[in-house]
């Protein structure tokens, strides 16, 4: 019987050596208890300690540890390649190229201040590179809105895994309470926290039943004995945006979006609130620094008919950013002379705008361009990419390593397998030709009777 159950397990791991988090089984052998008799101590043959599940615990820990960070390097590499092609002046028509034109057609107004197809021409590039801007503004808020999605994926995910976690607990705590082992269930069960770590960091301690409580950074518990608790999201009323919060048993809830410390929401959020948000207000600052300095020269200087105090640009910031209505619909309003006194031959005010291109306006150390502040930008969201691509790199390979001696330790060899399956076979075989033996022995005493 004990070597039928050694081949049964065999024939287990053989079946399940394709099974993702499956840890293989052996059954632990020992001596039967010994038996006096009239001749001496006599052995009474082998026993079954019962199934051990052949499972390394620091392992599990550390590979959950570092799938923690794989999740968040893979969330904000994904999030920054995709803002990475919002900023791609490459591939045609960019912000870049839309303010150099717009500076230009200040230049080819001075060439000809009074000109109508100059004035026209320098409305429809002014319109062209405010659309710049706020296209990409709306494609990072597009970003933004994408990460929300896959945090309200995420928090989903968290809440299925916490509920099943739960009912593995429960299942592994009336199993083993039993007698039995739940190796079964137990590697559900860690297979299932490697999926949630990669979501959110987690931390975990099994008590004496076999239970597992699992808690995150901020100490609120997600999952005690058979009791799973639930993450929700709510709308940030000032953003906009979707906050994380932790809903306790008693139904309260607390908002944990800043105390989230590793997995996929981690990256997410930090990717929105910190690395878009920072592009976000940078575009802004600019456009804003563009405004202000334009119409602080052109509300000085004289339109053709005479007036002063116009504004070139209307709006508050990248939101609102647009060419001033009245511009729009009258060209004559564009000042391009400071001396109301030499219209329309004046140009001085259009070349003072168009100089704005070399201006050193931006920064709040060493003053930079527009342009440069602008290509600064693109390339911090460049090296972005590219350091957030080491990093996933390296936590790629941290948890392929770690993945790789987890199979060495609890992974199925089918040689070593098959060599078990040829080792037990044969002690059922022995032990069955030892039973033979043994009823022959017997029926000869009887026949001499």
């Amino acid at each position: 019987m004990t070597q039928q159950q050694a081949i049964n397990v065999t024939g287990n791991n053989i079946a399940n050596v394709n099974t993702p988090g499956y840890s293989r089984q052996r059954v632990l052998l020992a001596n039967n208890v010994v038996q006096n008799s009239t001749l001496g101590v006599i052995g009474s043959g082998v026993t079954s300690l019962g199934i051990e599940r052949v499972y390394d615990r620091f392992v599990g820990v550390q590979i959950n540890s570092e799938s923690e960070n794989l999740g968040r390097w893979e969330a904000q590499k994904q999030t920054l390649e995709g803002v990475e092609a919002v900023f791609n002046e490459s591939s045609g028509y960019g912000l870049s190229q839309a303010m150099s034109e717009f500076w230009n057609a200040w230049q080819d107004l001075s060439n000809n201040p009074s000109g109508d197809t100059e004035r026209t021409i320098l409305v429809s590039k002014g319109e062209s590179m405010v659309r710049s801007f706020r296209q990409k503004y709306e494609n990072l808020r597009a970003v933004q809105e994408g990460i929300d999605a896959n945090i309200q994926g995420a928090v989903d995910e968290v809440n299925r895994l916490v509920s099943q976690l739960a009912d593995l607990n429960q299942k592994i705590i009336e199993t083993e309470s039993g007698g039995h082992t739940a190796n079964a269930y137990r590697d559900q069960r860690d297979l299932a926290l490697r999926e949630l770590s990669g979501l959110i960091d987690i931390n975990t301690f099994e008590d004496a039943n076999g239970a597992i409580k699992i808690s995150i950074s901020g100490g609120q518990t997600l999952v005690e004995g058979n009791r799973p608790r639930s993450l929700q999201v709510q709308d940030n009323v000032v953003s906009g945006l979707l906050d994380v919060y932790y809903e306790g048993l008693d139904g309260t809830t607390a908002d944990i979006t800043g105390s989230i410390a590793g997995g996929k929401l981690k990256g997410w959020i930090e990717a929105r609130d910190t690395h878009v948000a920072n592009y976000i207000a940078r575009l802004d600052s600019l456009s804003q620094r563009i405004m202000e300095e334009v119409n602080d020269l052109h509300s000085a200087g004289w339109a053709l008919d005479g007036s002063t105090l116009n504004d070139f640009f209307s709006g508050s910031d990248i939101t609102d950013m647009q060419i001033n209505v009245d511009i729009v619909n009258d060209t004559r309003l564009i000042a391009a002379a400071t001396d109301p006194a030499s219209i329309p031959g004046d140009d001085s005010n259009a070349i003072a705008i168009a100089n704005l291109k070399h201006k050193l306006t931006m920064g709040t150390g060493p003053d930079i361009t527009f342009d440069d502040f602008y290509h600064s930008l693109i390339n911090e969201v460049g090296s972005e990419v590219v350091e957030l691509g080491a990093y996933y790199n390296h936590q790629s390979d941290m948890v392929a390593y770690l993945d790789n001696y987890r199979e060495s330790v609890s992974g199925v060899s089918l040689d070593e397998e098959m060599v078990n399956l040829v080792k037990f076979q044969s002690a059922y075989d022995a032990s069955a030709k030892l039973i033979s033996t043994t009823d022959e022995l017997i029926q000869t005493v009887l026949n001499m009777i």
